[in-house]
């Protein structure tokens, strides 16, 4: 099934009630590894439509996000991560996630993993519903009902017909040296991922239709563009320390050496090749400055923020580009 109809069959949960079933898991499994009898179905999907791709809804569309104006009832802390946040329910009882920034004093929640969700999702790696709100109203209602005004917060949709199963590895899954593989590791490190971890990946069990998927899901990617999750920093700091940063260093024995100096080396230095790296290159070449700046939109960045960002990513695809030649997907 083909990125574009998977969207519309899933968005058949979020829109009927019934089937919009808030699940809590407590704990995460230990990190997943594949064996041979494990069930595979799919990391990405080639995007039906890329060029047309809603990157401010999403592949989930507006239909399925939280309503800004709506009040949200406390159920309990998030505290899985580095930043904390609160689960909720909204006034139609679906389950919330919200995630909101630990360091900055202003409580402004990181909108990073909102702006590289969309992206993914666009170019054929599967999200879940991720939205970003500036603001929004919480009521606790115990010991007493107290109603108070929160600063921004990365909304996650919790569903039943998507359940995460737990993390999977980067070294030890189905798709290790794949195309798809190696241009989501370059994608990430093209938009100046650092944190990649194999707890930020979710494996989805995802029914469609009374049938069960699996999806390999980088869940959590809010380290990224210029964000440096141990340090509260305004948006003009990150969007200055993305700028600065360097994306290539070189190309040895047919590999792409990246400039990313981060403890997670070992899983892209001297792995990924000139044409795995083009591959990832003439994906986010397909989008257009609309889709681009919609992404931005989607997580709430000013426009002149969003364009600084912008040039510096369109200046990274280009040096991929500058590479050498590969056949598109």
């Amino acid at each position: 099934m083909n990125t574009e109809v998977r969207s519309v069959h899933l968005r058949r949960f979020l829109v009927v009630p019934a089937l919009v079933l808030a699940v809590y898991f407590p704990a995460r499994p230990s990190i997943l590894s594949w064996t041979a009898h494990d069930p595979v179905d799919s990391l990405w999907e080639n995007p039906a439509n890329l060029e047309s791709a809603n990157l401010f809804g999403g592949p989930w569309g507006l239909d399925a996000a939280p309503d800004p104006t709506g009040t949200f009832t406390f159920l309990r802390p998030k505290y899985r991560g580095i930043d904390p946040g609160v689960i909720v329910s909204d006034p139609s009882g679906r389950e919330w996630h919200v995630k909101q920034h630990a360091r900055n004093r202003a409580g402004i929640a990181s909108p990073v993993e909102v702006v590289v969700s969309r992206v993914l999702s666009a170019v054929g790696y599967h999200q879940p519903p991720v939205y970003y709100l500036s603001s929004f109203k919480m009521v606790r209602r115990s010991p007493k009902t107290v109603e108070s005004t929160e600063a921004s917060g990365r909304f996650r949709l919790q569903m039943s017909s998507i359940r995460d199963v737990g993390p999977w590895s980067w070294q030890r899954n189905p798709f290790v040296g794949t195309r798809p593989h190696q241009g989501l590791l370059v994608t990430l490190l093209l938009l100046g991922a650092t944190d990649l971890k194999d707890a930020n990946n979710s494996l989805y069990r995802v029914s469609i239709d009374g049938e069960i998927e699996h999806w390999y899901v980088v869940r959590d990617p809010g380290a990224a563009l210029g964000e440096d999750p141990r340090v509260a920093a305004r948006s003009d700091d990150a969007v200055a320390r993305y700028e600065r940063s360097r994306f290539i260093a070189g190309v040895s024995d047919g590999f792409v050496e990246f400039a990313n100096k981060s403890s997670y080396e070992r899983l892209f230095q001297r792995r990924i090749t000139v044409d795995d790296a083009r591959w990832a290159g003439q994906l986010l070449t397909r989008l257009t400055d609309r889709q681009w700046h919609d992404a931005f939109r989607a997580g709430g960045y000013a426009p002149d923020v969003a364009d600084r960002f912008i040039r510096k990513i369109h200046s990274n695809i280009k040096e991929v580009q500058s590479l050498g030649g590969v056949e598109g997907p």
